[in-house]
């Protein structure tokens, strides 16, 4: 049963050197178009299955002006939340006002997923985001006048970052008390700024040392669920660990990706196919071998693991039974309890080598 729903909004203002999501510059012309296409795909593929998780994602959604907004919105109150819903949108920092946030407020949105990278304006500048650390602390503070519920992106890894850098940053993230915090080391992906500049990674000892701090310090005040995020208790990410629990979900707009039936779908990147409605789907039909992989993938991303009850009822098949997973136990890069099996601690830096043993 599907119960999650993702929505792509490409449009952005700004386009950040390390981003490699679909995304364009902001241009009006588009928008009322690519509105339209999205309305259109809703309705011809949304079969009003009641919602638990709904995430608008970019791109840049908070970029869009307050009337595209409402447009938005109105076509999205044709998706039927459930009573204990969770609607995340994401924001950057520079885009945050009273009148946004109300409109987000009286519109369902109840969790927010700002942007912020870094408090070190070198960084920001690297990375090309548009605004100056002075405006966080502001925009925080009246974003959580609307939102309990927030979630911040922090970015370390970064070309002549030290580690006192990264230590001034994340006092700066445990300054804002906020809800929920997912860091990610800095990827040079194809087709992006960096890449086409070519920008080099940092030391992988710097780069495991900085891993290293980041969950001590956040440690002391959040719990850390999954390889890059950490959320004080009863704020983890329900959308993320709906994908970490490999759910079914709709993916809708420009190069969204869903997963219905055991088929997984993205749809086109290319926009002038999208606003005709022609999403000219890349599909993957998933086998049961398929999804047993992408159960142990997805799951071992949680800290707590894959439950073994859970995982026989799906599959009957003990999950401790399989080849690679029995060797892995031996050699106490994972652990097995009476409930799940699970990544050692020692072993989640390098947990991205460990799982592509799955593939």
């Amino acid at each position: 049963m599907v119960k999650s729903v993702y929505i792509h909004i490409p449009f952005c203002k700004n386009i950040c050197t390390y981003c490699d999501f679909c995304k364009m510059y902001y241009n009006e012309n588009w928008i009322d178009k690519y509105l339209e296409s999205l309305d259109n795909e809703i309705k011809e593929n949304y079969k009003n299955e009641k919602i638990s998780t709904l995430y608008l994602g970019g791109g840049t959604p908070s970029c869009l002006q307050v009337i595209y907004l409402k447009k938005l919105f109105k076509i999205i109150d044709k998706i039927n939340l459930d009573n204990n819903y969770e609607f995340t949108i994401e924001c950057n920092i520079e885009d945050i006002t009273e009148e946004k946030l109300k409109l987000f407020s009286l519109n369902k949105v109840n969790r927010l997923s700002i942007g912020i990278q870094s408090f070190n304006n070198k960084i920001l500048k690297y990375l090309g985001r548009n605004y100056n650390s002075d405006i966080i602390d502001k925009k925080i503070k009246l974003a959580k006048k609307y939102f309990d519920n927030i979630n911040i992106d922090l970015i370390y890894a970064v070309k002549n970052q030290t580690i006192k850098d990264l230590k001034d940053d994340i006092d700066r993230f445990l300054k804002l008390d906020i809800s929920h915090i997912s860091c990610y080391s800095l990827m040079i992906e194809n087709n992006t700024i960096l890449f086409n500049n070519n920008e080099k990674y940092i030391d992988e000892d710097l780069d495991r040392n900085m891993y290293d701090l980041i969950c001590g310090k956040l440690k002391e005040k959040y719990n850390h669920y999954e390889i890059s995020n950490f959320a004080k208790k009863g704020y983890e990410s329900k959308h993320n660990l709906s994908y970490w629990n490999n759910n079914e979900y709709y993916g809708f707009g420009l190069s969204a990706s869903g997963y219905i039936n055991n088929i997984r779908y993205t749809n086109t990147k290319n926009l002038s196919k999208y606003i005709l409605n022609i999403y000219d789907r890349n599909i993957e039909k998933v086998s049961k071998e398929d999804k047993m992989k992408y159960e142990i993938i997805l799951g071992f991303r949680k800290l707590d693991g894959i439950n073994k009850k859970d995982f026989y009822k799906k599959y009957n098949k003990r999950l401790e039974d399989d080849k690679i997973i029995k060797d892995f136990i031996n050699k106490g890069i994972l652990f097995c309890d009476d409930k799940r099996v699970y990544i050692n601690e020692e072993y989640i830096y390098v947990s991205n080598q460990i799982l592509t043993n799955f593939v």
